[in-house]
C-alpha cells in the first residue's frame, strides 16, 4: 500500500471510533419539532379549507344575486306598461259604452265614426304592449280569469258556463290585470 492509502485508512478507523451517538434529548427535541410542525400544518390546512368554503359560498351567493337581478329586470321590462294599461282600461270601457249608443242624425254618426277610429287606435296601442282580452262568453268559468258576480240557472247550457259578461277582463302577457265580471250558469 502506498503511504497515502495508509493515511486514509487510519483516518477512517479514527472516524469510526470517534463517532458518538446523539443524546436522546436531541431526538426528543426533533420529534417535538416535527409534531408541532405537523400540528401547524394541519391548522393551516383547516384554515385554507375554511377560507375556500367561505369563498365558494360567497361565489354562489353572488351568482344567485346576479340571476335574481336579471329575472327582476326581465320582469320589469315585460310588465313595464302594467300601470298605464290598468289606468287605460276604464277609458276603453267608456269608449265601448259610448259606441253602443245609436246615432240618430248625420252629425252624431260622424262623431261616432271619429270615436270608433280613436277607440281602434287605442286598442291597437295596448295590443302592441301585449294586452289581450280574456274570452268569457260561452267559456267554462275559470276563477283565475273570471269573477262571478251572479249565478243563473239555464237548463239548456252546461253547468259553470259563462252566460253573460258585464265587464271585459284583460291580460298583460301572461298576467291577469283585470278579471272578467261574469254571470255563471249553476
Amino acid at each position: 500500500m502506498t503511504e497515502r492509502q495508509e493515511e486514509l485508512l487510519n483516518e477512517e478507523v479514527v472516524n469510526e471510533e470517534t463517532t458518538v451517538e446523539e443524546p436522546s434529548i436531541f431526538t426528543e427535541e426533533k420529534t417535538d419539532n416535527v409534531n408541532s410542525a405537523e400540528e401547524e400544518l394541519q391548522k393551516l390546512r383547516a384554515e385554507v379549507d375554511e377560507k375556500e368554503n367561505k369563498y365558494l359560498r360567497l361565489h354562489a351567493d353572488f351568482e344567485n344575486y346576479k340571476r335574481r337581478a336579471l329575472l327582476d329586470q326581465q320582469s320589469l321590462m315585460t310588465y313595464r306598461a302594467q300601470s298605464l294599461v290598468t289606468d287605460l282600461l276604464p277609458v276603453l270601457d267608456n269608449f265601448e259604452r259610448a259606441l253602443q249608443v245609436e246615432a240618430t242624425d248625420e252629425q252624431t254618426a260622424s262623431l261616432k265614426q271619429g270615436m270608433e277610429m280613436v277607440y281602434r287606435l287605442l286598442v291597437e296601442a295596448v295590443k302592441k304592449e301585449g294586452v289581450e282580452e280574456i274570452p268569457a262568453l260561452g267559456e267554462q268559468f275559470d276563477p283565475n280569469v273570471h269573477q262571478a258576480v251572479m249565478q243563473e240557472s239555464d237548463d239548456s247550457k252546461p253547468s259553470n258556463e259563462v252566460l253573460q259578461e258585464f265587464q271585459k277582463g284583460y291580460k298583460l302577457k301572461d298576467r291577469v290585470i283585470r278579471p272578467s265580471m261574469v254571470k255563471v250558469n249553476e
